[in-house]
């Protein structure tokens, strides 16, 4: 059974967006995962299909209610239904390779995107939406969060990649930085490929990746050899 996306959304033509050319677009056609999307307005209210209200307690913006998402949740996500709900949120849990794999090994994911001040927490609670982060800053909806998170996913997913062993040594894969990479000219405006790669020695050029990786990581990405994912503690 193939990856089943379904995303949550108040601008549904946003989709697929990127998620429609390259590997992941091939795939899409190849059915090697699938793609829907819900209109969270079709389950507004009232004449005009409201979808927010003010802040409880008072405050700026408008909150996406709880009767109206838990409707769209519901038409998405039907019993037995085993994808996990995900919200995109600057306050949720950072989105690691390791569960974009786990992602990638399960059935799908139905995948809400917030907008305005925020979500009812209420729906958050009661439909167990797990929050996830792409990083520590604020856009202005979940939709360009959901296309990250669904690329990082799709691109592992079996035959989508045509050198299934190119993601074993990317970033963040073994808990480090990827190392550089070179290709022809050998020499260009004065900088040649470093020796050790032209050397046909394969267990000097794994050495000399490692080492790389290691020090890309130190001076760019420390918190990755601190925080368990790498091997200094």
């Amino acid at each position: 059974m193939s990856f089943r996306a379904t995303v949550l959304t108040l601008y549904p033509e946003m989709f697929p967006g990127a998620l429609g050319v390259s590997l992941a677009g091939r795939a899409l056609e190849r059915g090697d995962w699938s793609l829907e999307t819900v209109q969270i307005r079709d389950f507004g209210l009232g004449r005009h299909r409201a979808v927010d209200d003010t802040p409880a307690g008072g405050g700026a913006g408008m909150v996406l209610r709880a009767d109206v998402l838990a409707a769209a949740i519901d038409h998405a996500s039907t019993a037995g239904d085993a994808r996990p709900r995900l919200l995109m949120s600057p306050r949720g849990k950072p989105l690691t390779q390791a569960r974009v794999r786990e992602l990638a090994a399960g059935p799908g994911a139905v995948i809400v995107c917030g907008r305005f001040e925020g979500v009812d927490q209420r729906v958050i609670d009661a439909r167990g939406l797990e929050e996830v982060s792409i990083g520590d800053y604020i856009l202005s909806g979940g939709e360009p969060a959901a296309l990250v998170l669904l690329d990082a996913v799709v691109r592992l997913l079996p035959g989508v990649m045509g050198n299934e062993a190119s993601g074993g040594e990317e970033s963040f894969e073994n808990g480090l930085l990827e190392h550089p990479h070179y290709t022809r000219p050998p020499e260009w405006e004065g900088r040649p490929i470093p020796d050790v790669l032209m050397s046909g020695n394969h267990g000097k050029i794994a050495a000399w990746r490692r080492e790389q990786s290691e020090k890309l990581t130190r001076e760019r990405r420390p918190d990755l050899l601190t925080t368990g994912t790498g091997e200094e503690t």
